[in-house]
């Protein structure tokens, strides 16, 4: 006899058997996340959490460490979104330790992203009256980009106000004429651009010298200085000339009279020597034979 195949039983336990198969598959990978312990956080967002799930990734540091749990307004603070995170235990979060709403690219959905957590900063624990921990808020990169933006703008509106008040009918004319001169004197500059050239030559050689003699003033200084010490000497030198010729002057004084006595005896022997060069130069022989003897007198 053939065995019959019932092979709609066939087709149920293989459905049966892959439901089981998918359903061990999904619980032994929940089961390590089921099994994991997880701290509870608050978070005070001053601002929209737009974009915000529940059980959005927490990251630290850019590593997924928990989710968030619980979005809700403050009933104590009106203004702010209370966040409830769920962060792994092992994970330190300390009270340097700040969170910060992050959007995903274009597609707008946020993420919290912590920051922070000096080693030195204690650990973040419940105050006195706090059912959990509070992480301190960061603001976004929007919140701050819109907080710079915004004053920015304000003074740039202000500004092209400004500038169209000042840009009257008649400064606008005034303007006009001002680049109309620029215009006529950037002619008259190119029309002369070889002579501009030539006296930036020259300044450029009167600029060389210059260095020239200011690295020659320190020679020239020592030079100076040199000879204002040889004048110095030189008036030494004289004021004791000068008071050697005083002392000579004196002395001179003292020596007038036998001076002139000198003086007179030299003149007659000069008369002296004279007149003997005119008896010599009348007679020679006086030279040889002397000066004959005078005529004897009466009674001689």
């Amino acid at each position: 006899m053939e065995t019959k195949v019932n092979y709609t039983i066939v087709g149920i336990f293989v459905l049966v058997f892959s439901f089981a198969l998918i359903a061990g598959v999904i619980w032994l990978g929940a089961g390590a996340e089921y099994r994991k312990t997880y701290d509870l956080y608050i978070v005070y967002m001053n601002e929209s959490v737009a974009g915000l799930n529940l059980n959005a990734p927490v990251r630290y540091r850019g590593v997924s460490v928990g989710r968030v749990k619980d979005i809700a307004i403050a009933p104590d603070k009106p203004e702010a979104v209370r966040l409830l995170l769920e962060i792994e235990r092992g994970i330190v979060i300390r009270e340097d330790t700040a969170a910060m709403l992050r959007s995903q690219g274009l597609t707008g959905i946020a993420t919290i992203e912590l920051s922070g957590g000096s080693v030195s900063a204690p650990v973040l624990r419940a105050k006195k009256g706090e059912e959990y921990p509070v992480i301190k808020p960061s603001p976004s990169l929007m919140t701050r980009l819109d907080t710079s933006i915004t004053p920015l703008l304000a003074n740039l509106n202000k500004s092209i106000e400004n500038l169209n008040d000042t840009l009257t009918e008649k400064n606008r004319a005034n303007l006009s004429s001002i680049l109309s001169d620029l215009a006529k004197l950037s002619d008259t500059l190119a029309g002369r651009s070889k002579e501009i050239d030539s006296g930036l030559a020259n300044a450029s050689k009167a600029l060389a010298n210059s260095e020239k003699m200011s690295e020659a003033l320190p020679q020239l200084v020592k030079r100076i200085e040199k000879t204002a010490d040889e004048f110095e000497n030189m008036a030494k030198d004289a004021s004791m000339s000068s008071a050697a010729a005083r002392s000579t002057i004196v002395h001179v004084d003292e020596a007038v009279p036998e001076f002139r006595s000198l003086i007179a005896e030299l003149h007659d022997l000069s008369a002296s020597l004279r007149r003997v060069s005119d008896e010599i130069e009348k007679n020679p022989s006086l030279l040889v034979y002397g000066r004959p003897a005078g005529r004897p007198g009466p009674g001689e």
